[in-house]
């Protein structure tokens, strides 16, 4: 029996959905690469005063949320952090894919009662995500991998992309924690002379890449936190200093901006709360690998 849903274009579910038992799961050997950005005092003003820009526009309520959301929300992310894992996306895919869903369902319902138009929603934002961040994209059929419940076709994801593009206003360029963390972690670790130890400075980006993404799940208002302030937190954590003006000068010295403290040591007691038991671990070989690319990187911060 067809359905009428103005939120996908009145489509009938045989023409949107094919239940999906099984998938060829193959390792993928790709790997993401880090953009290489050059921060100076004037790029950084610019990302705050855009910030502001941003977080005056955004119109988030975290209570917009129907409860039955929360648990579809943590089951879609987590699927879309599968597949992420699996074609080793770079972590701002992970965020921006969060985000986008996010925002969408902040600003239009979903039909209650149904699977399929969550996980649609899941495939699409990270589709757009990845075409945002990445330089190679899967299919939009390869995408759909790690058993999802539902396999879409082409043309219905992206029917459902233009409409989340239109929902977020095609805003999808925004800034993220990641603009503010690699000068953040470059300043501090200049600071305490640490920055010429591309290890440790891999392994922090690492550790800030995964408190974020944390934050995000953890947090359903995440939305509400200003990227700087979550960058802040993250790094002043990962690097064992507490929240107080001294600390947060280190990581905006030079720029006439100040980073709102009351946000970051709320954002900073939500990881300790979800991370308080998080210890160093070795490093693994890719980030080895990837530790001198990584530190001439951040060293351009500093």
């Amino acid at each position: 029996m067809a359905v009428s849903l103005n939120l996908y274009c009145n489509e009938a579910p045989n023409e949107i959905v094919v239940s999906c038992e099984a998938y060829d799961d193959d390792d993928d050997d790709n790997e993401s690469d880090h953009c290489s950005v050059d921060y100076d005092d004037d790029l950084l003003i610019n990302l705050f005063e855009t910030e502001v820009d941003q977080m005056l526009e955004s119109k988030v309520v975290s209570s917009r949320f129907h409860h039955s959301i929360v648990t579809a929300r943590k089951d879609a992310i987590q699927w879309m952090l599968k597949v992420h894992c699996f074609y080793r996306f770079r972590p701002e895919t992970a965020y921006l894919s969060i985000s986008y869903m996010d925002r969408f369902l902040s600003a239009r319902p979903l039909p209650q009662g149904k699977g399929w138009p969550m996980q649609l929603l899941s495939v699409s934002c990270l589709s757009l995500a990845a075409k945002m961040e990445e330089t190679a994209v899967p299919f939009l059929l390869d995408l759909q991998i790690m058993k999802p419940r539902f396999l879409f076709k082409p043309k219905t994801v992206q029917r459902m992309e233009v409409l989340v593009m239109q929902t977020l206003n095609w805003r999808l360029r925004i800034i993220t924690p990641f603009d503010f963390v690699y000068c953040f972690i470059a300043r501090i670790s200049s600071c305490f002379n640490d920055s010429h130890q591309p290890n440790r400075l891999c392994h922090l980006f690492s550790l800030a890449s995964d408190l974020i993404i944390d934050i995000c799940i953890a947090a359903i208002d995440s939305l509400d936190y200003p990227p700087s302030a979550i960058a802040a937190a993250v790094v002043l954590w990962i690097t064992n200093l507490s929240v107080d003006e001294q600390n947060l000068g280190h990581l905006h010295n030079g720029v006439n901006q100040v980073i709102n403290t009351g946000m970051v040591k709320k954002i900073y007691k939500v990881i300790e709360g979800k991370r308080s038991s998080l210890k160093l671990m070795p490093q693994s070989p890719t980030c080895v690998l990837e530790a001198a690319l990584l530190c001439k990187e951040i060293a351009k911060y500093c």
